[in-house]
């Protein structure tokens, strides 16, 4: 992956987004942004929809708003404007051009509006508990670099298929990983709703930084879960693959969410590379790929201090409470619109975060912990014998 402005040849970005109320919600907690932060421009005007990536690249969002009331289109709002400023003062003016920067700005601009949306809910107790989804693509050469925060979805359709690229930051993806439940059961789990993370409910997040290299003729989709938890990803493909109109893909796909019932708000975000400057699609596997980098530097530290009344939200943040089983937690409770009409995801509480079980360790090998344990126990037992003949001696 090369992640810098390709010397060969042009990239070209086509680019379409929407979204809808869809047929249960009053009102949109939803928001996207599409910007071409060459030139900084972050409209859907036609200099943006058709447009050369340039030596500052891209960048696609879809942000899914909870909280009830306003408050989930307040926090999806703030999360695009935080991005879209901090992307201009951490990348658009520094310096350097290359993807290092590129990748750890819109990892650290994602941890700030984080941060901000947190100190927003605290200075306005009625919006306590307010968050949003945020997966964040941007384009630069010919990588993606993708930020992910909830369960909203990035899939590239190349050759007919569409694969998911990001991981869903939910109480289900953690139990298919631990072998505790099949993807299908998770479609239709009671609790399929409940996600481990989310920008603003809490002060401090984990950003899930991946990359992955397009090839010419992909597209990618980013959505949010109004689009994903009712449209399977052979259906995207099947829309993408029949028609090249990308106004017409982001229409088709919101009106197939909306056929199966549209109980929420329904984003997606539609871009399709091309250009010399891409390489042609090769036998490459797509998959969700952790973004190491060539150097292994650690993100840019956020400055805490910068942000209204964070050090304060850091002194009273509450003790985490008693760990809990999952296996004993209760259906999640259903957070409500100001219409009282749809369910939400839920953030699943420190407890349950803490007691998720681990995927198993790769290649069937037994955990460092479980040697310990059993060779401890072990040499007790031999001591417990030879102290036990020692007494019967005497």
């Amino acid at each position: 992956m090369t992640g810098s402005p390709t010397p060969n040849g042009k990239v070209i970005v086509h680019v379409f987004g929407r979204t809808d109320v869809g047929r249960t919600r009053e009102h949109n907690e939803d928001t996207f942004a599409v910007a071409d932060l060459t030139t900084f421009n972050a409209t859907l005007q036609p200099e943006v929809r058709t447009h050369t990536c340039g030596e500052r690249g891209s960048l696609f969002m879809v942000a899914d708003g909870m909280g009830g009331a306003a408050a989930g289109e307040v926090a999806s709002q703030m999360a695009v404007e935080t991005m879209l400023a901090e992307l201009d003062a951490r990348w658009r003016q520094s310096q350097s051009t290359d993807s290092e920067t590129f990748a750890h700005a819109l990892k650290a601009a994602t941890e700030t509006a984080n941060a901000r949306i947190h100190a927003y809910a605290a200075a306005h107790p009625e919006n306590r508990g307010m968050g949003t989804t945020a997966t964040i693509a941007g384009l630069l050469g010919d990588t993606l670099y993708l930020c992910q925060v909830g369960d909203s979805r990035g899939y590239i359709v190349r050759d007919g298929q569409a694969i998911q690229i990001t991981k869903d930051q939910s109480l289900m993806q953690k139990l298919i990983e631990a072998g505790e439940m099949t993807p299908e059961e998770a479609e239709v789990s009671e609790r399929r709703n409940i996600i481990l993370q989310a920008l603003g409910p809490e002060a401090k997040i984990k950003v899930d930084l991946t990359s992955q290299q397009v090839k010419r003729g992909d597209t990618l989709i980013l959505c949010s879960d109004g689009l994903s938890g009712l449209v399977r990803a052979h259906e995207i493909a099947e829309v993408v693959k029949g028609d090249a109109d990308l106004v017409s893909v982001c229409k088709k796909l919101i009106d197939l969410a909306n056929e199966g019932g549209g109980p929420d708000n329904i984003t997606v975000v539609a871009a399709r590379f091309e250009g010399e400057g891409l390489p042609d699609a090769g036998a490459e596997t797509l998959a969700h790929r952790v973004y190491r980098g060539s150097q292994e530097r650690p993100t840019v530290p956020l400055d805490r201090s910068s942000i209204p009344q964070l050090s304060a939200i850091d002194e009273a943040e509450e003790a985490e409470a008693p760990t809990v089983d999952v296996e004993t937690l209760p259906p999640p409770k259903v957070v409500v619109g100001s219409a009282g009409k749809g369910p939400t995801a839920e953030i699943a509480p420190p407890a349950v975060r803490a007691k998720l079980p681990e995927p198993p360790p790769p290649g069937g090998r037994i955990p460092a912990s479980t040697l310990r344990m059993y060779f401890g126990g072990l040499a007790l037992l031999v001591a417990f014998v030879a102290v036990f003949m020692w007494w019967r001696r005497g």
